[in-house]
């Protein structure tokens, strides 16, 4: 018996595009969906002993997963015990675990009473150790969907085939030590390899949900390792981590979330999670955008960032000529060197023109959550403004 072809209607997943930016990109599908059809592929031959050449799910997203099944070159013997692989395809995402082979190892225990399925990881799945993430501690890092979808197509198979008793699945990844290191599952607390992940089953290209996702686990590890009253500092990358650190030391002691460009998500994220004290520190070339209600910063996005400080000299007093100097500099240091030399306006009347139109946005974003404080600065000038509550803040945030 072989798998049937799906109707020429139904869409597989890794075989959809999308576009991005102008470009069309293939998406692909999760480890989660990887370790699913490796399952349901160890479970067929178990109970046909028919190798499936090519094997498909649902995926939780209502298109299909399709992938050729991979058998290791030593038979097996072991009559209710069978091993079989899937690799997985990220279609055109740069994702690190993109070629790997993820493979479910199905054991088979007769008994009565319908199924039951038990799931585990093995050599290369990553192992669980702190609090806060899908899992709990000492769990293999297995998330709640991929065991969803393992379980279903075993129980699918099993209900088809007239099977009832136990079936002890176990995921293993070869390599998924070594490609883990590529990761942000060490920072997470996940150690020992990949965790097998995915909530839709399909992976999008620059996929911004998995993005948010990641930044998710990140302030859900942090919330539950930090005793409360919480503190945290947000910051867009290594540049913000590197001025606060040289800034105020003491601040190494607070935990940071680096959110990239999605500072909204990050400030929703936190107050979800319930933290007291936000310190929101970062370089003016992404900050500058927040004076025009933009938490998504990326210039895919919006890339605004001269535009707002054209108007907000305007607003202060500069020339027009001033200001078509501004709209024709490439930098936010390059605009601040403008506004430097103009004889009729400022510099720092700007800024705080800028940073009373920030708060004002952060304000209404944060309604209220929690206590928060503001700083920018630029790599060439340092801190450009910043919150009036910035140093009795910082030594009121809990350490």
């Amino acid at each position: 018996m072989t798998t049937k072809n799906p109707p020429h209607a139904i869409e597989y997943a890794n075989e959809r595009f999308i576009v991005c930016g102008a470009k069309k990109m293939r998406c692909g599908f999760t480890t989660g969906s990887a370790a699913a059809m490796a399952s349901k592929a160890a479970v067929h031959f178990l109970l046909t002993g028919e190798r499936l050449k090519t094997v498909q799910i649902m995926t939780p997203k209502r298109l299909f997963a399709r992938a050729d099944v991979i058998y290791p070159p030593i038979t097996q013997s072991e009559p209710n015990r069978f091993r079989c692989g899937i690799v997985k395809d990220a279609g055109d995402d740069p994702d690190a675990t993109d070629g790997c082979t993820i493979f479910a190892t199905v054991e088979l225990i007769a008994g009565e009473n319908g199924v039951a399925v038990a799931i585990d990881g093995a050599k290369g799945v990553g192992r669980v150790t702190k609090s806060g993430l899908d899992q709990a501690v000492g769990n293999a890092a297995i998330n709640s969907v991929p065991r969803k979808m393992i379980e279903n197509e075993i129980r699918s198979e099993c209900k088809t085939y007239g099977f009832s008793g136990k079936a002890i699945v176990t995921i293993d990844i070869p390599n998924g030590e070594e490609i883990a290191k590529k990761t942000f599952n060490a920072q997470l607390g996940i150690i020992g390899g990949l965790s097998v992940i995915g909530t839709t089953g399909i992976v999008e290209p620059m996929s911004e949900k998995a993005l948010v996702d990641a930044l998710e686990a990140e302030i859900k590890v942090i919330a539950a390792e930090s005793p409360s009253p919480r503190s945290i500092i947000v910051t867009p990358g290594e540049y913000g981590l590197s001025f606060l650190s040289a800034f105020a030391p003491q601040l190494t002691q607070i935990p940071v979330v680096k959110c990239s460009n999605f500072i909204g998500s990050a400030l929703d994220l936190i107050a979800a999670q319930g933290f007291s004290h936000v310190l929101i520190s970062g370089h003016a070339g992404k900050f500058v955008k927040l004076a025009g209600g933009i938490f998504s910063t990326h210039s895919r996005t919006a890339d605004c960032r001269l535009e707002l400080l054209a108007a907000h000299a305007a607003l202060s007093g500069a020339h027009r000529e001033t200001v078509a100097a501004i709209m024709d500099c490439a930098t936010v240091d390059a605009a601040l060197s403008v506004l430097d030399c103009a004889c009729e306006v400022q510099t720092e009347t700007v800024l705080q023109s800028l940073l009373t139109k920030i708060e004002d946005h952060l304000d209404r974003r944060i309604s209220g959550a929690f206590k928060w404080t503001f700083l920018m600065f630029t790599n060439v000038r340092g801190i450009l403004c910043h919150s009036k509550n910035l140093f009795d803040f910082i030594n009121e945030m809990p350490f």
